[in-house]
């Protein structure tokens, strides 16, 4: 655990000075500090911020902390910070990877029980219209909550990560993402992401070949090595999701919409990181 801490503190300072983030110089408590403190709880404690200030204000490590109301707040003002932190890991995971492969997925991350949905105060039904309600097909399930969409290096390695509510399609979400791969880079994908415009406009815009994995009726069809290949890169994807999901706890405390929504994200930062260490 000391190692990961020293890492974590290390990376978010020294990019933060590279960066030249400028702060107060009144602030017993840095802003890398407070990412850090924010990075463990989700590596460490299931999310839980006073946990990790318990163990950070220690005179082994930051010898200070802050309320919970003052760092909440430090934390959400941080919260593009924190994604561009992401976005850069992500450069470096894409740097290290030995093959210009691509893989995009998405897993469900509930929010409460099914049986509780009328009660969620976070995503209350009447006001969100069934749209954070999902279906995921590997549990044959519903679910209340949001999908995690990321798109990782051929090692499993998150690249670019992006939330939404849960009845969102994962083929129509791949346009919005970035995706600043090099020409001639495959992206791989299951059969969720079989639609052909997208395809077209990939090769066409940006010279990635988007190849899911093709239904029974596809007039697109492979050969079956490409199939085998598509097989073997799914599997890389699926560990990398399941670092993730080890992080996750089975239910994450938060308040506020965006308070869950910061917390999700940390889950994905902190197992971002741990793919270096």
């Amino acid at each position: 655990m000391d190692t990961a801490i020293i890492t974590v503190y290390c990376l978010t300072d020294d990019w933060l000075r590279a960066r030249r983030h400028q702060e107060s110089s009144q602030r017993r408590v840095t802003d890398a500090e407070v990412m850090t403190a924010a990075i463990v709880a989700a590596r460490f404690f299931s999310g839980n911020f006073e946990t990790a200030q318990d163990l950070l204000e220690g005179p082994s490590y930051f010898g200070g902390r802050l309320s919970r109301s003052r760092f909440n707040r430090r934390l959400h003002a941080l919260d593009s910070i924190l994604e561009a932190f992401f976005e850069w890991l992500g450069q470096v995971h894409q740097m290290a990877s030995a093959e210009d492969i691509f893989l995009i997925d998405s897993c469900p991350v509930e929010v409460c029980d099914n049986i509780r949905i009328d009660r969620c105060q976070i995503y209350p039904k009447t006001a969100t219209d069934d749209a954070y309600r999902g279906y995921n097909s590997s549990k044959r399930r519903y679910f209340y909550g949001l999908k995690v969409h990321m798109v990782t290096t051929a090692e499993g390695n998150p690249v670019e990560v992006s939330l939404t509510p849960g009845s969102y399609s994962d083929t129509k979400h791949l346009r919005t993402f970035e995706l600043d791969f090099p020409e001639g880079s495959v992206l791989y994908g299951d059969k969720a992401y079989n639609e052909y415009f997208t395809e077209d406009l990939l090769s066409d815009a940006s010279g990635i070949e988007l190849l899911p994995h093709r239904k029974k009726n596809s007039r697109r069809s492979v050969e079956a090595y490409v199939e085998y290949v598509q097989q073997v890169y799914r599997k890389k994807i699926e560990t990398g999701f399941s670092g993730l999901k080890r992080l996750l706890p089975a239910s994450i405390h938060a308040v506020t919409d965006r308070g869950f929504e910061l917390k999700v994200f940390l889950f994905v930062l902190a197992s971002s990181i741990d793919a270096l260490l």
